[in-house]
């Protein structure tokens, strides 16, 4: 009988192409697939919770893939992270219960952008961080913010290639903080568009320049317009924070 394992991973997507395997390309889920072949001498699927793009990282991803084999969870934890790459991390390797799928079981996400708008550039946070030559103003991008709250049509944010029809989404929290010379946001909702986060990203950020005004925002919403929004923010400032699901059943 099949197993299903849950993996909570870890990874800096600098140098991945993405979650999704491509031929002839280096991402998170080829490299994931080649170390469980290794282990398990099966040709499984693996699921992930959220298809990250090229250069997002991830701190708390969720993987879900079944087995017929009868590895040890330990050995297949200690197995795949001596046989993932630096920038690859396994965190957690768990049983899960049947008909478990790390996308379609879960309720939601929460996602975390990093401006910095120090005077130059960092060496050390370059890969985690969108550098933002001006000052940002932290409050206005929050009051901003508030308009992406609730449940709306996010067609106005998101990418113009996506083919999915239905954008209505619901974003239940999102937090705007000054931390020294970064501003952090973090965005929680049920599900997200292709680009949506990092849309809404490029959005606030022309509200912090003072290009915009914070009801500025509200207006795009509405309107659902991709061209009136902000431009797509850069992968390398956000990150896949947590996955959540339901509580187990007592």
């Amino acid at each position: 009988m099949a197993r299903t394992i849950k993996l909570t991973i870890e990874y800096d997507g600098t140098d991945f192409h993405g979650w999704q395997a491509q031929p002839g390309l280096r991402t998170v889920q080829g490299e994931l697939e080649a170390a469980l072949r290794r282990i398990t001498r099966e040709e499984r699927c693996t699921r992930a919770a959220g298809r990250t793009d090229a250069g997002v990282h991830a701190v708390g991803q969720v993987v879900s893939f079944e087995t017929e084999r009868d590895v040890p969870l330990l050995g297949l934890h200690k197995g795949l992270c001596s046989l993932t790459p630096p920038d690859l991390s396994i965190l957690r390797a768990e049983e899960a219960p049947p008909g478990f799928d790390a996308r379609r079981s879960a309720l939601g996400k929460h996602y975390l952008y990093r401006f910095l708008d120090a005077i130059c550039p960092s060496a050390t946070r370059h890969r985690f961080t969108h550098w933002v030559a001006r000052p940002l103003d932290a409050d206005a991008m929050a009051r901003a913010a508030t308009h992406l709250v609730g449940r709306h049509d996010f067609h106005a944010f998101q990418a113009s290639d996506d083919p999915r029809q239905d954008s209505v989404r619901t974003v239940s929290r999102v937090e705007v903080t000054r931390r020294g010379d970064e501003v952090v946001c973090s965005v929680y909702g049920d599900g997200f568009l292709k680009n949506m986060v990092r849309i809404m990203m490029g959005t606030l950020m022309l509200v912090g320049l003072g290009k915009k005004t914070p009801d500025w925002v509200a207006e795009v919403r509405d309107i659902a317009d991709r061209k009136l929004a902000g431009p797509t923010a850069p992968a390398r400032g956000l990150c896949l924070v947590e996955v959540f699901y339901p509580d187990p059943a007592p």
